[in-house]
């Protein structure tokens, strides 16, 4: 399987192991487990770094489709090189970055890495092009 792929496998997974972190955090808060049990019909109040996590989840859910469409294109078309595995992995590690942060606030920071992960996906982009 080429560095491409197992990116995209890695940030399949990054995505699920986020839904984890926030569920700690709202586990940890009173009525939280039930809460989660239940039908959810009411809103949770829980510390900001769980809501922060969960909109780092959200995000990540947003950009996941767009970088597996053009991993996927790449690896189908014969155009995945050196370059795509670059992009791919500047990707994936910005991403982990960027849950990091999110999750902990550091807002200037988290800007930063998200344009990181970006372009990746312009590295990607770009060869598909020639």
């Amino acid at each position: 399987m080429t560095t491409d792929l197992w990116m995209l496998v890695a940030s399949a997974l990054l995505c699920h192991m986020l839904t984890l972190v926030y569920g700690v955090g709202r586990s940890q808060v009173p009525g939280g487990l039930g809460w989660g049990l239940g039908n959810r019909d009411s809103s949770l109040a829980v510390a900001d770094w769980t809501a922060r996590s969960v909109r780092a989840h959200l995000n990540m859910l947003e950009n996941l489709t767009p970088f597996a469409i053009l991993v996927l294109t790449a690896h189908v078309t014969g155009k995945a090189n050196s370059m795509t595995a670059i992009g791919a992995t500047l990707f994936f590690l910005a991403r982990v970055a960027h849950a990091v942060v999110y999750t902990a606030g550091i807002t200037v920071v988290r800007t930063v890495v998200f344009f990181v992960g970006v372009i990746g996906e312009i590295m990607i982009l770009i060869q598909l092009f020639r």
